[in-house]
């Protein structure tokens, strides 16, 4: 089974979440030195960068090649720094996500009916930001076969080959395989590729107003019950 992380597992308005996020990231700007309008741009244009990888190179060497390109410096005290950031100063943003409970009860269903889990969040960030929005979901790496994150991902979603990848690495069919999410057109187009499909309705976003009729869905109460009522997994 397959969860995204934002606005599925971890309740929040994207908008909200962006803003609180790249406030963040011009106040370490900041504090650093830097220029931080030109911190921010040059960190949006590098996740506009991972979503065009064409697969030769992690996301985060896409992330990097671009960072370095308008700031330059030592890329390792780079990482460094924004590790720190993840770990200290992105805490704040916590305060606009709404965690539920329903998250751990999702994981503690599945996981006792034999399922293994992989946390399909769009892989634009370090696993050092992935895990900290993990935790505020009151959730733990450990939870998870595979959590998607820059270092490990070579695409992004909305991509086929996303899903790809994902599937390869954990040896699994498409048809054996649901994805739950709440963005139309990043997470539903995992059907595409034979997975069945839940769109988590709480926190929609369908940028494109697709008819989303014919996929099952339901609020996050509603997943919990279509959980509940899938077959455990013979061992």
């Amino acid at each position: 089974v397959l969860f995204d992380l934002d606005g599925t597992l971890l309740p929040m308005d994207l908008d909200l979440f962006t803003g609180a996020y790249l406030r963040e990231v011009a106040r370490k700007g900041t504090s650093l030195g830097w220029e931080a309008e030109r911190l921010v741009e040059t960190v949006m244009a590098g996740f506009a960068a991972m979503t065009q990888n064409d697969g030769s190179l992690t996301n985060e060497e896409v992330f990097w090649s671009l960072f370095l390109e308008t700031f330059g410096g030592d890329k390792k005290e780079h990482i460094r720094e924004f590790d720190n950031f993840y770990r200290q100063e992105f805490k704040r943003v916590a305060k606009v996500v709404e965690p539920t409970p329903l998250a751990a009860e999702y994981v503690r269903v599945l996981k006792a009916k034999g399922y293994k889990l992989v946390l399909a969040t769009n892989p634009v960030f370090p696993k050092t930001a992935t895990f900290e929005r993990l935790r505020w979901a009151g959730l733990a790496e450990t939870d998870f076969t595979l959590i998607t994150t820059y270092e490990n991902s070579r695409y992004t979603k909305p991509s086929l080959q996303y899903y790809q990848e994902i599937l390869a690495a954990i040896g699994a069919a498409p048809e054996n395989c649901l994805m739950i999410g709440n963005d139309v057109q990043e997470d539903l187009v995992a059907a595409q590729l034979g997975m069945a499909v839940f769109l988590v309705t709480d926190d929609l976003i369908n940028r494109h107003e697709t008819d989303i009729s014919k996929f099952r869905r339901g609020d996050r109460r509603e997943l919990l019950e279509f959980l509940r009522g899938l077959p455990p997994l013979s061992i």
